[in-house]
């Protein structure tokens, strides 16, 4: 009787949240990345090297770190439906704001407070999760919520390069038009989220009552399995050494993601393609890979019940895509290097954001999900901007690549020697509390 009930409301919570989480991080990513296509004309419009473009790219990243923790907490606070309509409705008004940035100074101040306004929208998603999906599902949840992140740089080239296209529309630039447009959808899902969302699964209007019981008992019980190891204060999970160890692999996966991600219209460019429009089209295959790899790394995990191992792996990957996109740089084998760092880079993430709630509950989860995100996402001001000091210094994005693999390298070495986080599996004392509890 239990299984139908869970096969039934997995079913239903499935349907009505994640959809609705793709397109909303498919926003939020395009309205984040968009700059890297705007960077194509934008750069000679406003007089910017690689070096401040970059430096401005990161300005993002500090804000997040700084308001991230206290973001995610008062999500916990508000409620998810309240606190997520505020983040999108906010950077969908800065999104669209950027189009009037005169030079580095006023373009690097709106991405500092587009980061304050997004802050604490992908944490607070994944700390949603836990609210709803028992932990044997967070892999899966979190890669098919992610997916939108590859779709967001694979449909988002094209359509941004499109925009760039409209040169002289209205009397503005390509890319100005292309901020505009890309803002306005955020700001109105930003409106329509606090008419879809619930916050937790006692306000659920769509499951049974029976449905709702099960659901409540399951999460019960896995919370008290993990309280039973250890209860973590909001302070004490900031500074556990898991925690900091998550933070640091994160921070190797992220700078390195994102030193890439922020330059790959560049250069696709520099093999020799000449049109924007086709620099957008090719830019969309290593993130189509990275989609399948995100995907299929998540539903394997899961279905393994391991993390780590699959961590591993998926860091060795992006580090040899990443190495091989330097050795074969001003070639089309470059292109292939990105594909297999994309791989490796987004099939990371499902094993990843699986392991904090391994150990975390409540106002603690939330706050160490953010922090995790937080120092990870400082990785997204030194990627693009070591990778941009080494264009400028070597005429070359090759060095910029090979230290990125280098941080992908130490990424993997944190996993393998020192992220070990025990799963149910591994307690089996907690694991048969929990059964009994579910089946009650």
């Amino acid at each position: 009787m239990d299984q139908v009930i869970e096969k039934s409301a997995m079913r239903k919570i499935y349907v009505r949240l994640l959809p609705f989480a793709i397109l909303s991080y498919f926003l939020a990513y395009v309205d984040r990345i968009n700059v890297s296509f705007a960077a194509l004309t934008m750069r000679g419009d406003l007089n910017m090297s690689a070096t401040a473009y970059g430096f401005a790219l990161g300005t993002f990243y500090w804000a997040y770190f700084i308001f991230e923790v206290p973001s995610n907490v008062a999500m916990e606070k508000v409620g998810a439906r309240l606190w997520i309509a505020r983040i999108m409705i906010t950077w969908g008004l800065l999104a669209g704001a950027t189009a009037f940035v005169t030079g580095p100074t006023s373009f690097g101040v709106l991405r500092f407070l587009l980061g304050a306004a997004e802050a604490g929208f992908f944490p607070g998603i994944v700390l949603y999760f836990t609210y709803w999906f028992p932990s044997y599902h967070h892999a899966r949840i979190v890669s098919g919520f992610l997916i939108g992140l590859p779709i967001a740089v694979a449909a988002g080239a094209p359509l941004s390069t499109g925009l760039l296209e409209l040169e002289g529309l209205l009397g503005l630039r390509g890319w100005q038009i292309m901020f505009l447009a890309e803002g306005i959808p955020t700001f109105v899902i930003g409106i329509v989220t606090l008419f879809v969302l619930t916050d937790k699964p006692e306000q659920a209007k769509f499951l049974t009552q029976d449905e709702k019981a099960w659901l409540r008992a399951r999460l019960d019980a896995e919370r008290t399995a993990k309280e039973s190891v250890r209860t973590f204060t909001l302070w004490q999970s900031l500074i556990d050494p898991k925690v900091l160890l998550l933070s640091l692999n994160y921070l190797g996966i992220v700078t390195a993601s994102l030193g890439m991600l922020f330059f790959i219209p560049q250069i696709i460019k520099s093999i020799g393609v000449t049109s924007n429009m086709t620099v957008g089209w090719l830019t969309m295959v290593p993130y189509i890979c990275g989609g399948i790899g995100l995907v299929a790394w998540g539903f394997v995990s899961d279905r393994m019940n391991e993390r780590r191992w699959n961590l591993l792996v998926a860091c060795i990957v992006s580090t040899a895509g990443l190495v091989m996109a330097g050795m074969t740089m001003g070639t089309w084998w470059a292109l292939v290097g990105m594909s297999i760092a994309a791989v490796g880079f987004y099939g990371s993430k499902g094993p990843f954001w699986a392991m904090p709630p391994m150990f975390l509950t409540g106002t603690a989860a939330a706050a160490a999900i953010a922090w995790i995100n937080s120092i990870g996402n400082l990785g997204g001001f030194f990627g693009p901007w070591y990778v941009g000091v080494m264009k400028d210094a070597t005429g070359s994005f090759s060095g910029g690549l090979y230290g990125l693999a280098l941080l992908g390298l130490i990424s993997a070495f944190v996993c393998a020697f020192f992220l070990h986080i025990p799963t149910a599996r591994a307690l089996p004392a907690a694991r048969s509390r929990v059964v009994e509890s579910a089946g009650n």
